[in-house]
C-alpha cells in the first residue's frame, strides 16, 4: 500500500513539475504561437513510431495544447488547443488501451461542446463522441445527445444518412467568428525547403535552403542533463513557414553533431536545432540567389592529419559525402605538403555558365574537359590524390563544393572557369583568390560566378571580414601567383595576343569556408571569338592544363621543397 502511494506521489510531482515547465517556457508567448508550437510538437510525434510508444511524449504535446487554452480561456484560440487535447487523448487510448485516457478525450469534447457552442470545434467534438460511441454504443454522455438526436432527425428529412448506420454525416463547417483562421500563411512567407550537410570527423557543413530571403538569428545553448538535453545550436528564420516535403529530422551522427531537425515554432517562425556531441567553433552565414544559410561546425583538433602511407597515384579518388576518415589519418602529423587537391570543374547540369561567342559553346563544358585533364596530369607527375567535385555534367551548388574540400581534407582548392564580358573584345587571363573586392571588374565577376547580383556582393564583404579570419588568404595569394605567371608565361610563348589580367581578390561563394589556399581561375574569355575558339581546341586545352600543373608544382616546392615527390617530372601529359 506504501509503494502505490509512493508511486502515485511521483507521477502526481511528474505532472507538477511538467506543468511549472511548460508555463515558464510559455511565459510571454500568445496562444496562437503556443498552438503552432504544440502542433509541431504533435506533428512529430505522429512521423515518429517510436515517439509514440513513450507515454510521456503523448503527456508532453497534450499540455502543450492545453497551456494555449489556459492562457486565454475566452480567446478565439482556446477551441482548438482543447480539441486537439482532446484528439492526442483518444489517440492516447487506443495505444493504452486505458479507459481514463478515453474519458479524458471525451470529457475534453463535451468541454467544447457546453463552453463554446458557436465555435466549428462544437460540431468537430461531436463527431469524435460519436465515434467513440460506435466503439462503445453503450456510451453517448447526455450531453451530446440531444446534439446528435437533433441532427439526425435534420439529416434523415434531408436524406443524407447512411443506409448502413444511424451516424449522420457531418460536412466540415465554415470557420465562426469565434475561431481563429485556418492556419495559412500570408504572401511574403519564405518556406523552408531543405536542410542538407556534409561532414568528416573535425568539419561538418550543414545548409539550409529557403525560398526567399528572411531574417534570422542564431544561438548556442549549453546542454541542460536534467532534461536530457545535449549543447544545441538553434537557428531561428522569421516570416517563414516549414515545407511540406521538408524532413522534420535528418541523422548525422559524426563526431561533432548528433541531429538536426525543425518545426514550426511560432505562427511566423521556423525553428533548426542541431544536437551537438563536440566542437571547438562555428560560423553561420548566408548565401543568396536562392536563399540559404551556412553553418560551419568545427572540431577541437584542428584540420585532420593524414596518413603518412603515399597514396595510389593511378587511382582517382571521388567525392563521397559523409564518408569518414579512419583513426590513422587522424593520428599522424601533417608532414607530407600537398598530399589531396580537389579541383572544381565550375557550373554543370541546368548551371550551363557562360555562353560562348560560337554558338551551342557553354562554359560547364569546357571546364569539365580542363578538369579531366589536369587531373589526369597532376596523378602522372605529382605524388598525391586528386579529387574531382564533378566528373559528369552534373549540377552542384557552391556550398556543396567547398563543403567536398574541406570534408575530404583537400590540401588545395583550385575551381577552374572560363570569363565572359558583355564587351565581346575583353580578352586575357586572371587569378582570384577569397577576399574583399578591390575594384568594379572583380565584383562584376564575382556576381556573375556567384549568380547573383553586385548589390548582394556588397552586401556579402560586410561580414568577409570575420568569415575569413581562419582562411589561408596569404596562400591562396601565393598559390595565386605562381598559377597566373605560369600560365602567362607558358602561353604567351606559343600564342599571340595572350595578356595577363593578374591576380585578384573578390567574394566568390564557392571559395567560403574553404580550409586550404583555394583559387579560382579564369582561364580565358569564351565571350571573345579568339578565345572561344582556342578554349574548344584540344591542343589549347593541354597547354593550359600544363602551364597550371607547372604553377601548382612551383607552389609545392616553394612552401615545402622537403616534402615534394614528383612521381616523373619529366613527364606532363
Amino acid at each position: 500500500m506504501i509503494m502505490i502511494h509512493k508511486k502515485i506521489l511521483i507521477v502526481l510531482f511528474s505532472v507538477c513539475s511538467l506543468l511549472i515547465i511548460c508555463s515558464a517556457a510559455n511565459a510571454g508567448k500568445s496562444p496562437k504561437d503556443l498552438f503552432y508550437q504544440a502542433e509541431s510538437c504533435y506533428q512529430y510525434l505522429l512521423e515518429n513510431q517510436k515517439k509514440q510508444q513513450d507515454r510521456g511524449n503523448w503527456l508532453y504535446c497534450i499540455q502543450k495544447f492545453k497551456e494555449v487554452h489556459r492562457l486565454n480561456p475566452y480567446g478565439p484560440w482556446a477551441a482548438a488547443g482543447l480539441y486537439k487535447s482532446g484528439l492526442l487523448y483518444a489517440g492516447l487510448s487506443r495505444l493504452s488501451n486505458r479507459e481514463s485516457d478515453k474519458n479524458t478525450a471525451q470529457a475534453l469534447f463535451e468541454q467544447i461542446i457546453k463552453q463554446y457552442p458557436k465555435s466549428r470545434y462544437k460540431k468537430k467534438a461531436v463527431e469524435e463522441i460519436r465515434r467513440f460511441s460506435i466503439q462503445s454504443p453503450a456510451i453517448e454522455p447526455t450531453a451530446v445527445r440531444h446534439v446528435t438526436k437533433k441532427a439526425g432527425l435534420l439529416k434523415k428529412k434531408a436524406g443524407l444518412l447512411s443506409k448502413k448506420t444511424d451516424i449522420p454525416k457531418i460536412s466540415a463547417p465554415e470557420p465562426a467568428a469565434t475561431d481563429p483562421p485556418l492556419p495559412l500563411f500570408p504572401k511574403g512567407f519564405s518556406t523552408v525547403k531543405d536542410l542538407r550537410f556534409w561532414s568528416n570527423p573535425n568539419y561538418t557543413r550543414i545548409v539550409i535552403d529557403s525560398d526567399n530571403e528572411t531574417n534570422y538569428v542564431h544561438h548556442l545553448l549549453k546542454n541542460d542533463p536534467a532534461i536530457s538535453k545535449p549543447q544545441r545550436l538553434y537557428v531561428d528564420l522569421s516570416q517563414s513557414k516549414l515545407g511540406k516535403t521538408f524532413k522534420k529530422s535528418k541523422q548525422i551522427n559524426d563526431d561533432l553533431l548528433k541531429e538536426a531537425r525543425a518545426a514550426q515554432y511560432t505562427a511566423d517562425t521556423v525553428r533548426v536545432v542541431i544536437d551537438i556531441k563536440s566542437f571547438k567553433s562555428y560560423k553561420v552565414f548566408s548565401l543568396k540567389n536562392p536563399f540559404r544559410i551556412v553553418i560551419d561546425v568545427w572540431g577541437k583538433n584542428g584540420k585532420p592529419e593524414r596518413i603518412v602511407k603515399k597514396p595510389s597515384p593511378e587511382k582517382t579518388y571521388h567525392a563521397s559525402v559523409n564518408q569518414k576518415i579512419t583513426p590513422s589519418a587522424i593520428a599522424k602529423q601533417l608532414a607530407l605538403g600537398v598530399q589531396t587537391i580537389v579541383i572544381d570543374p565550375g557550373h554543370g547540369g541546368h548551371d550551363f555558365g557562360a555562353p560562348g561567342y560560337i554558338k551551342g559553346t557553354h562554359e560547364k563544358d569546357i571546364v569539365l574537359k580542363l578538369a579531366k585533364n589536369l587531373a589526369r596530369k597532376i596523378k602522372n607527375t605529382i605524388n598525391c590524390n586528386v579529387i574531382l567535385t564533378r566528373e559528369t555534367d552534373r549540377f552542384l551548388t557552391l556550398e556543396e563544393r567547398t563543403a567536398i574540400a574541406n570534408t575530404k581534407n583537400a590540401d588545395l582548392f583550385i575551381s577552374i572557369h572560363t570569363n565572359a564580358s558583355r564587351d565581346k573584345r575583353a580578352y586575357g587571363i586572371e587569378t582570384y583568390f577569397l577576399n574583399l573586392a578591390t575594384d568594379d571588374e572583380s565584383i562584376m565577376v564575382a556576381a556573375k560566378e556567384n549568380a547573383t547580383s553586385t548589390k548582394n556582393i556588397s552586401d556579402l564583404q560586410s561580414i568577409l571580414i570575420d568569415l575569413m579570419q581562419n582562411a589561408k588568404i596569404n596562400e591562396s595569394s601565393r598559390l595565386a601567383t605562381h598559377v597566373q605567371d605560369s600560365m602567362f608565361r607558358n602561353l604567351q610563348g606559343q600564342y599571340s595576343r595572350i595578356k595577363s589580367k593578374g591576380v585578384k581578390q573578390a567574394p566568390f561563394y564557392v571559395l567560403l569556408g574553404a580550409q586550404m589556399p583555394a583559387i579560382l581561375i579564369e582561364t580565358a574569355f569564351i565571350s571573345n571569338e579568339s578565345e572561344c575558339k582556342r578554349l574548344i581546341d584540344a591542343t589549347y586545352q593541354e597547354r593550359v592544363c600544363d602551364s597550371i600543373l607547372h604553377g601548382i608544382r612551383n607552389y609545392i616546392k616553394e612552401t615545402n621543397p622537403t616534402a615534394f615527390i614528383e612521381k616523373n617530372p619529366d613527364k606532363q601529359t
